[in-house]
């Protein structure tokens, strides 16, 4: 957990194996600009309670959106849902490097929202 108020609350999504977060991993690799503006797009994301549209934000499949933070020629994308009791759940980070997103990286994002309905409780308030 990063962000905490009455509303809204982000949570990384932790493997349920190990207890690692990948999405929090992918972020402290990254230069301290890019952590930067990664940190103020979740933060727009929180305080618009996980609803933005493009291009800051976009449907993938189901309840699965990605939230699009670019920086210089970088596509940095993290997968996302909003989960019972104002949660949203960061799923899976990867840099964009085609024009279509990668499919493996979709399957990745819905192995880990299945993984935390399997796992609720970690994730309410």
């Amino acid at each position: 957990m990063i962000y905490n108020n009455t509303e809204y609350e982000v949570k990384f999504y932790k493997e349920s194996k190990n207890d690692k977060s990948p999405v929090l991993e992918y972020i402290d690799n990254l230069e301290i600009k890019e952590k930067a503006k990664v940190f103020k797009y979740i933060e727009f994301l929180r305080t618009n309670k996980g609803v933005l549209d493009e291009p800051y934000s976009k449907h993938i499949k189901g309840k699965i959106r990605e939230l699009r933070v670019d920086f210089s020629s970088k596509k940095h994308r993290i997968f996302y849902f909003t989960f019972v009791g104002k949660n949203i759940i960061l799923l899976h980070a990867f840099l964009k490097k085609t024009a279509k997103t990668p499919l493996v990286e979709i399957k990745k994002a819905e192995q880990n929202y299945k993984d935390v309905l399997s796992n609720p409780k970690i994730y309410r308030n």
